[in-house]
């Protein structure tokens, strides 16, 4: 065992961020595709019984209809995920981008007790999810890694505000060239 961690740490693991940025990485990448199936009506038609007993979403159809809800999702799956990979270099943009897909994993998170035929009797009787809860369980671990780039990225901008807050502190309390020289 210790050869292998010796090993793992050699390959870099442990770099600074690694996580972080192989997160940020992959939830764009999720984004990106997830929000280019929108566009297809089959993937629309896949949808209707999850967005139609959504506690949170269920007035897409009501507002947009079948089509024009899977496009609104999928247009906001593209700009959290633009959103995301702006947070590379801006940290606002990207609490942004974790901020909405916190609101978008928890809006499909909550679909999963009103979904019909999500459970099924199992032989010990206890009940067994169905491949419609097992699809909507992953979104509780992308709204985990959305919670901690949110996290990461609310942390790194107060950091880098309480930084330049300090610089500008003192650069206001050291005197000027001509204040040095008048004496003041």
């Amino acid at each position: 065992m210790n050869f292998l961690i010796r090993s793992l740490i050699r390959l870099g693991i442990l770099k600074n961020d690694l996580d972080y940025y192989l997160l940020r990485a992959l939830m764009v990448i999720i984004c990106l595709f997830f929000g280019y199936q929108k566009w297809f009506d089959y993937e629309a038609q896949a949808l209707i019984p999850y967005i139609s007993h959504g506690p949170l979403i269920f007035w897409l159809y009501p507002v947009f209809g079948i089509r024009g809800a899977t496009y609104f999702l999928g247009a906001s799956e593209w700009l959290f995920g633009a959103l995301l990979f702006a947070g590379f270099w801006n940290k606002k943009l990207g609490i942004l981008g974790a901020l909405g897909m916190c609101f978008s994993m928890i809006s499909t998170v909550t679909i999963i007790p009103f979904i019909p035929d999500g459970w099924a009797a199992s032989a010990w009787g206890v009940p067994a999810m169905t491949e419609r809860v097992a699809f909507l369980m992953k979104d509780t671990v992308l709204f985990g890694v959305s919670f901690y780039l949110l996290r990461q990225d609310v942390l790194r901008a107060s950091l880098a505000n309480a930084t330049s807050s300090d610089s500008t502190a003192t650069l206001r309390q050291d005197p000027s060239p001509t204040e040095a020289m008048q004496g003041g």
